[in-house]
Parts: C-alpha cells; sequence; structure tokens
C-alpha cells in the first residue's frame, strides 16, 4: 500500500510538472488557440484536474466541467483523465479557462483498491441502493465545485465574479446541487445528462430510487436562483425523458430557473453525448443562447 501511495504522488507530481500542450484549432476559421495542461490544485482536498485555457495571461472567465460515477468499482480505478476533452476544448476556444476535475476515488486516487480512494465515500457515495442518499451526495459534489472556483480566483488565475459550472450525469447531479446555494461567482449553470443512481443492475432504464431522485430536486429547487440549461438526449438510458421531465418539474416548481431541452436520440446511448466530438453542433447553439442570455 504504501510503494502504492508512493507511486500515486510521484505521478501526481510529474504529471502537475508537465509542460504544457498548445493546440493551434486550426480546424475552424475563429477558433483561437488553446493550450492543454495537467495540474494538481492545492485546495482543501488536493485533487489532479485537466486544464484547457486559451493561450495568454488572463485572468479568464472560468467554466468547471465535472464527469460522472463509474458503475463499475474497477473502472473507477482506471478512469480517463478527461470524459469530455473535445467539449472541455470547445469552452476554451469561447474564452474560458476550463478546469475538468478527476473526481475523487478515480484514477490514481483510487491507490490499490478500486474504489477505497481518499474521501471516496463521502464524495461518491449515494449510500444503499435501497436508501439512497442523492441530496448529500450532490452537495458533497457541489462543494468540491465551490473549493475550485475559490482557489482560481484567489489565484488570480480566473476572473472573481465570472464563472459557469457544467457537468454531466452525476457530475450534472453535482452543479444541480450548487444551484441551490447560488454562489454569486457563478453566473449560469450547464448539465448533461444529469441525474444519480441510473442503469441499477447494468438494466437501461432502471433507477435506484425515482421518487427520491425526484424529491431531492425538488429540495434544490426550493432555494436555486442560478440560471441552469438541463441538456438530454431522448435515447438516454440513464435518465428517460419521462424521469428527467418530472425532475425539471418538481425543480422549477419551488423556484428553481431552468431550461429544459430534449435533443433527438444519439448514437446508441445518449447519456454520453457530451463525449462525443459529432455531437458539439447538436448543443452548442443551444449553449451560445443561454450563455449569451446570462452572462
Amino acid at each position: 500500500m504504501f510503494r502504492s501511495l508512493a507511486s500515486s504522488v510521484l505521478l501526481i507530481a510529474l504529471l502537475a510538472s508537465a509542460p504544457s500542450r498548445s493546440v493551434s484549432g486550426a480546424d475552424s476559421p475563429d477558433a483561437r488557440p488553446i493550450q492543454e495542461e495537467i495540474w494538481a490544485l492545492p485546495i482543501v482536498h488536493p485533487t489532479l484536474a485537466y486544464v484547457v485555457r486559451p493561450v495568454g495571461k488572463g485572468p479568464f472567465p472560468l467554466a468547471v466541467m465535472n464527469h460522472g460515477v463509474a458503475l463499475d468499482a474497477r473502472e473507477r480505478g482506471f478512469f480517463p483523465l478527461v470524459e469530455f476533452r473535445d467539449a472541455a476544448m470547445w469552452f476554451a476556444r469561447q474564452g474560458y479557462l476550463v478546469v475538468a476535475p478527476i473526481g475523487s476515488g478515480y484514477g490514481a486516487a483510487a491507490l490499490d483498491v478500486p474504489d477505497k480512494g481518499l474521501f471516496g465515500v463521502f464524495f461518491s457515495k449515494v449510500g444503499s441502493c435501497d436508501n439512497p442518499n442523492f441530496h448529500d451526495a450532490g452537495l458533497a459534489a457541489a462543494l468540491l465545485e465551490g473549493w475550485i472556483i475559490e482557489y482560481m480566483a484567489k489565484e488570480g488565475l480566473a476572473l472573481a465574479d465570472d464563472a459557469i459550472v457544467v457537468g454531466q450525469s452525476a457530475g450534472g447531479w453535482g452543479a444541480i446541487a450548487l444551484s441551490s446555494v447560488n454562489p454569486p461567482s457563478v453566473k449560469a449553470i450547464i448539465t448533461f445528462a444529469a441525474g444519480r443512481g441510473g442503469r441499477v443492475g447494468g438494466k437501461p432504464n432502471n433507477n435506484c430510487a425515482p421518487e427520491k431522485l425526484v424529491e431531492a430536486a425538488a429540495d434544490f429547487g426550493r432555494t436555486a436562483r442560478t440560471p441552469m440549461l438541463w441538456i438530454y438526449a431522448e435515447n438516454d438510458t440513464f435518465f428517460g425523458p419521462e424521469l428527467t421531465k418530472r425532475m425539471h418539474d418538481a425543480y422549477t416548481a419551488g423556484g428553481g430557473r431552468a431550461e429544459y431541452r430534449m435533443l433527438p436520440p444519439y448514437g446508441n446511448d445518449g447519456h454520453f453525448l457530451i463525449g462525443s466530438p459529432d455531437a458539439i453542433p447538436l448543443w452548442a447553439p443551444l449553449v451560445v443562447q443561454f450563455l449569451d442570455q446570462h452572462r
């Protein structure tokens, strides 16, 4: 275990010191040059993050992008550095400094035992499927987002009052939870396929406790006033249209501000829409329009 821990620390150090890689953006005539880096963020819970940003000194508006939760415990130990690199690069070309943290208990932080990473229980778990705690799991993810935003602004790396949060799946659920505390620096929140407890036992459209998910969405909506955009695809097998419409109705009934957009079926499973570069033309116009209205 100690050898593995030392190796993980060394890996973090090497990644943090790795030279940045510039991307010219020649694939689009109006794309600005951007650069990709790996950072070790010295926040309350030290976190590795994929960072992509415009070339230049900044500070830039900040975009925090959060990934979902792998269903299989072993997969969490081999989680990719970033699930949606092309989407992150798209946001960087819009002028954002994009920070995509690696969740606790994932990748190098998983140590020798998959799903036993530092703080993994606190940040990744919803408890038993018979009685899941969707509410606190969402707020735990929101706490990490808040730490990142605070650190980036304090260091002068990002504009203190111009941040957005983007989340996919469980990362999107954390973003919904974040909206309930209305952080003043966050101007808008965008989610893709947001939810928790989907595909129990690997079965499509089989949620842990759909009533509790709707109930938690309603609770977040009662205090949420940050503008949100919820994006789903019709063939999402984790969170289907019927469930997500109920979540949205419950969230907005209490005063939550969220636009709900349902895209046509995409690929084999629309849950992974944001991970495909080919899907960017489908969601980018919605995002541009939304951000133009709320920034």
